[in-house]
């Protein structure tokens, strides 16, 4: 096997000898000369074969080379502004480590577009596509970055259980499975765990991992698989950690802008960091915007896809909602009368993420869960851990998917996921 020497991305001019591997993207046979486009990781790079001055038998192996087949080349490098990064390979070897097979079943190039599902079928093959790649990549960025701010910010990285024996919220939102000879749940949200660790004394604690929600969507923003960027902090209120998160918003972004320029060129995405503060809506605004805009919302309803969209046209850009109806929210939201201190993070109509102050007084969230219709026994874990002192406390979730929707512009949720799940789709 020959080894690779140079990405495409590190090679220089000098006449230096190097070996380069990868797919290969395109071939143009112009006759006397031939252009191989080789793709690997960082990009791509063109191996120029006259075959006038390169040895009969190499020419005959290159004229056995087919779109998408792996090669490794050596040979050496010229200066060619006419190449790929300004630099062409003159081979002197060629092995084919891989041959694909015949008809594609898409065209990596991007120039003849398929369907979503074709796409997601043979997902190995679309993220050949340098566009989507990038997706990847920037969300390799975002993650980083994220965890980068909040250990800066004395959070602690946790994990928490993905399976469980009840609902975080209630309600059939719940993918059952069997678990040995009783019946468990895939978790919906790290909600309770992230709360007892605030009486664990923990004090300021973070985790990103997946979650499920059966719900039976079939939109370009829901899945039945994401994953979550959760927070949790001790003595913080709702404002707190409305701090916490916009100024998270900001790190991430200004860092993918060094960090990931390249990939959001090839994405066509130029970033403006939001500065904090972030506008503030309040729920009765966010309800008396809709209206006017035509939709039919009434104060209480959760707000509906047209009335998100309604306010994020007036408002524009990150904003968030504030001041919810205590009845549409969890029962370990706190509120006053009929208000609570709950918050969405909104990008134009699109929810990235919900947080709020929780309930921390016994007595109050057991009636919490009884007015909600939920069966007490089935939380006495998460109860318990608040009997023998809790400090105040508020958190939020951040759909990571949806984020990276607002961050690369793309307009299905399932561009952002290696092997999305969906209501319909269990492979690959």
């Amino acid at each position: 096997m020959i080894k690779r020497t140079h990405y495409s991305s590190e090679l220089e001019g000098g006449e230096e000898d190097v070996t380069v591997a990868g797919w290969v993207h395109e071939i143009r046979d112009l006759g006397g000369v031939a252009f191989y486009v080789i793709r690997d990781r960082d990009g791509r790079l063109q191996v120029t074969l006259p075959r006038k001055s390169v040895d009969e038998k190499l020419s005959e192996r290159f004229s056995g080379v087919g779109r998408e087949d792996v090669v490794a080349v050596t040979g050496r490098v010229k200066e060619d502004d006419r190449a790929p990064g300004g630099f062409e390979v003159v081979p002197e070897s060629l092995e084919i480590v891989s041959e694909a097979a015949s008809p594609l079943p898409l065209d990596p190039t991007g120039k003849v577009g398929s369907e979503m599902d074709t796409r997601l079928d043979n997902r190995v093959m679309d993220l050949r596509r340098a566009e989507i790649s990038s997706i990847f990549r920037v969300r390799h960025e975002a993650l980083r970055l994220t965890r980068e701010f909040l250990c800066s910010e004395g959070f602690v990285e946790v994990d928490t259980p993905k399976i469980v024996a009840t609902a975080t919220e209630g309600g059939t939102e719940l993918f059952p499975i069997t678990y040995f000879d009783r019946e468990a749940f895939l978790n919906q949200s790290p909600q309770l765990y992230k709360q007892m660790l605030m009486a664990g004394g923990l004090d300021r604690v973070f985790e990103v991992g997946p979650i499920f929600r059966a719900e039976e969507h079939n939109t370009r923003r829901h899945l039945n698989e994401s994953t979550s960027i959760d927070v949790e902090a001790a003595h913080h209120d709702a404002g707190d950690v409305m701090s916490t998160l916009e100024e998270l918003i900001l790190f991430v972004e200004s860092g993918l802008t060094e960090s990931a320029a390249g990939e959001l060129e090839a994405l066509d995405r130029d970033l403006e960091p939001p500065e904090p503060p972030l506008p503030r809506v309040t729920y009765g605004e966010a309800v008396e915007i809709a209206a006017g805009e035509g939709v039919d919302v009434e104060w209480g309803d959760d707000l509906s896809t047209a009335a998100e969209r309604a306010v994020g046209e007036r408002v524009g850009g990150y904003y968030f909602v504030t001041e919810w109806p205590a009845d549409i929210k969890p029962f370990y939201v706190q509120s006053d009368g009929d208000v609570c201190h709950s918050f969405d993070l909104m990008r134009g109509g699109l929810e990235l993420a919900s947080g709020a102050r929780r309930v921390s007084d016994v007595d109050l969230l057991l009636e919490r869960i009884d007015a909600q219709g939920l069966d007490p026994e089935g939380f006495d874990f998460y109860v318990d851990a608040f009997r023998y002192g809790v400090p105040p406390h508020s958190g939020w979730g951040l759909g990571l998917e949806r984020l990276l929707m607002s961050i690369t512009g793309a307009e299905n949720i399932r561009e952002t996921v290696l092997f999305p799940r969906d209501r319909r789709r269990l492979s690959p």
